[in-house]
């Protein structure tokens, strides 16, 4: 995979050194260049090429989200990744397609991570074969049931999709929300953390599978801890058997 160019941006000196340090140790990253606020970065993303935005969200002057709004205007913007101490403002960093947004303290594996989705991102957009992904997100942005806006939900705490139509309709512990999306899509977006197709209907977070039962017909039924049955296609029940070593 092409070690990527990475442009930081942070008006904090001790926090851009730092973040400039830990990228400067990934084999993943080949270049890094940093910018003390937005205005900087706007000049040095005007004068040369980069793949990836590391980019705080509270600055002077213009803020990470503003900047990555500006960002639309570019004919090939570098992804952008929100690294901050405001968990407050994921929302918003999902409403400008971020790629993702880790909370300070981060750590190495998490930025890893979010290096290794960069990498796979600019290779689509280039032409190249992505290579598999093996992160998924921790968060996701989910349109509220309740009025407007999104709410955050934790991707572990999603325990099973059903497909609706063009939509799926995503059960988590602290309610139900729909997503415009394919089964399909979600599996291979989710499939690293837990999230396996059942049936051609359900996908199903591992984590909180409780038992496997066999019927008679050569399909089966997956309980959950919640007390949900989710029913197993006859030619997923093998491998699923073999995954759950049950």
């Amino acid at each position: 995979m092409t070690a990527l160019t990475v442009l930081a941006v942070d008006d904090e000196p001790r926090a851009l050194a730092d973040v400039r340090r830990v990228l400067e140790g990934s084999p993943r990253v080949g270049r890094v260049e940093t910018a003390a606020g937005g205005h900087e970065a706007l000049v040095k993303l005007g004068e040369g090429s980069y793949d990836l935005l590391f980019l705080d969200v509270r600055m002077p002057g213009i803020e990470g989200i503003e900047l990555a709004r500006l960002l639309r205007r570019f004919d090939d913007p570098p992804e952008v990744v929100f690294l901050t101490g405001h968990a407050e403002s994921a929302v918003e960093a999902f409403e400008v397609q971020a790629l993702d947004f880790l909370v300070k303290p981060v750590t190495r594996e998490r930025l890893d991570a979010a290096l290794e989705r960069a990498q796979a991102a600019r290779a689509r957009r280039g032409g190249a074969p992505a290579p598999a992904a093996k992160t998924a997100p921790e968060v996701v942005a989910l349109d509220n049931p309740h009025g407007a806006g999104k709410r955050l939900v934790r991707l572990e705490s999603i325990q099973h999709v059903d497909a609706d139509g063009d939509y799926a309709q995503i059960h988590a512990a602290d309610g139900d929300y729909t997503l415009r999306a394919s089964l399909a899509h979600l599996e291979e977006d989710w499939g690293p953390a837990g999230f396996t197709r059942v049936h051609r209907a359900h996908l199903v977070n591992l984590g909180h599978a409780l038992e496997l039962r066999s019927l008679a017909n050569g399909t089966a039924v997956l309980s959950l801890r919640d007390g949900t049955e989710i029913p197993v296609a006859r030619r997923t029940v093998a491998a699923l058997r073999k995954r759950l070593k049950a």
